[in-house]
């Protein structure tokens, strides 16, 4: 028999789930990858334009994650505490700031610090506005709660039923941005303005993002009681939006050790660092490729990224709304990982036909298996502790990232395209483990019926 504290929080996040837009979280979404995703085609000829080189390129990408993974258990463990929103907008000011960094280091003198020269590292310069960019992707990253507190936050609102669904959804709208953005910076960057005018369009649209959190979004995690009212004090938590509440003691006090004792976590977590690593290594490596052994013009790589996220957006949105209710999000991810794996096979080509055929593996594979893993991870981290467990699978990722990004770019310029055969493989492993999901959402699903 449930207690009754129990039961009122129930029916207080039952009553949120039927108030809350899912619209305001997808717009946040999609503009942040709108942001991010206008630099993502020039950033690896930035970076060599200011001294870098591919091994810079992929270091800058790590900061980012290094520092995310610091930052993102704390933001997520803070959005349990404090609410969603409060920690939406801390970690969209940071986002903002961020793109204030990156127009300093366009507009300062670019001075030389050091010039590099090493059999390992290749041939590199030190300068002034490359570590103002390693600056700016440091804050941007120890803010970088975005994904984790909104997948929180989409958790928070949906119900079992709408879950892969709107998940699906979360990941269509963040590849809408990756249709539009790349498409705008061909554009704007072929502009006489060079690369400050699509920065310029990161950080408004950085902007805009936080006067939707601010005025769109309601609170999706008002209070979190986990003691009979008797037994607690009252205490008001952040601020006016939150109601008079009793003293959390749940989340605030897990550390990561208790988390990795929790059932199916351990496994979960694992999962999430291979796919992110392998996607790491496709996306340091990919822009490096394409701008120096295919010799692709900004336009044409823009134009590849546009592809990439058209094709997600329809799998993420009509595609997967039709089949979700079909097929399990294991079957799904299973599926999903299959068709990724191929794709990074076909990356090696030069051929720019097999190139598409793979962009469409892999951006079908994508669209089936993330949106099918974020809903089985929310279902196993279950509500009390869903944005910790959402923070340290951010972190995970991170980790992943940094190995991903650092190794990516040191791996491409020892052995080129050859380095796509690792994320491949990497999706074979993903692939053979997957088949435990089978077996962890049957239990899940069992317990939501009893």
């Amino acid at each position: 028999m449930k207690d009754t504290h129990q039961i009122n929080h129930a029916t207080e996040t039952a009553s949120i789930t039927s108030k809350a837009s899912i619209f305001p979280i997808l717009l946040v979404n999609f503009i942040g990858t709108l942001g991010y995703s206008i630099i993502l085609p020039f950033l690896i000829v930035l970076v060599i334009k200011l001294g870098g080189n591919e091994l810079i390129y992929g270091i800058m990408g790590a900061t980012y994650s290094f520092f995310q993974l610091i930052g993102a258990p704390i933001l997520g463990k803070w959005s349990d505490n404090f609410g969603r929103k409060k920690i939406l907008l801390l970690s969209q000011a940071g986002t903002f700031l961020a793109w204030v960094l990156f127009i300093i280091a366009l507009r300062i003198p670019n001075t030389t610090l050091a010039h590099i020269n090493s059999s390992l590292f290749g041939i590199f310069i030190l300068t002034i506005p490359l570590l103002v960019l390693f600056a700016a992707r440091a804050l941007d990253g120890i803010t970088g709660g975005n994904v984790s507190v909104a997948n929180a936050y989409l958790a928070d609102i949906t119900s079992d039923k709408d879950r892969k669904s709107n998940f699906g959804k979360m990941a269509a709208s963040a590849n809408l941005g990756f249709i539009i953005g790349p498409a705008f910076a061909g554009i704007l960057g072929g502009t006489v303005l060079g690369e400050l005018l699509p920065v310029l369009m990161a950080m408004v649209i950085s902007l805009i993002a936080i006067f939707v959190i601010a005025f769109l979004m309601v609170e999706s995690n008002p209070c979190i009681i986990t003691k009979p009212v008797e037994s607690c004090k009252i205490k008001k938590v952040l601020g006016q939006e939150h109601k008079d509440c009793y003293k959390v003691t749940g989340a605030d006090k897990v550390t990561f050790g208790q988390i990795l004792n929790l059932k199916y976590i351990p496994f979960v977590l694992i999962l999430y660092f291979i796919i992110f690593l392998a996607f790491n290594f496709f996306y340091v490596a990919f822009p490096v490729h394409a701008v120096q052994s295919l010799e692709w013009s900004l336009l044409e790589l823009g134009i590849f990224f546009s592809v990439m996220g058209f094709i997600m957006v329809c799998v993420q949105g009509p595609v997967l709304s039709k089949i979700s209710g079909k097929f399990s999000d294991s079957v799904l991810a299973i599926a999903g990982s299959t068709l990724l794996g191929a794709s990074f096979f076909l990356f090696t080509s030069s051929n720019e036909i097999l190139i598409y055929i793979g962009v469409v593996l892999f951006s079908s594979g994508n669209g089936i298996m993330w949106p099918s893993f974020l809903s089985i991870l929310s279902k196993v981290a279950g509500q009390k502790y869903q944005g910790v467990i959402q923070g340290y699978a951010s972190s995970t990722g991170s980790l992943a990232s940094i190995i991903g990004l650092i190794t990516g770019g040191l791996i491409y310029g020892l052995i080129g395209a050859t380095t796509f055969w690792i994320p491949g493989i990497l999706l074979l492993i993903i692939f053979a483990l997957s088949f435990k999901l089978l077996t962890i959402e049957e239990i899940y699903s069992t317990e939501a019926i009893d």
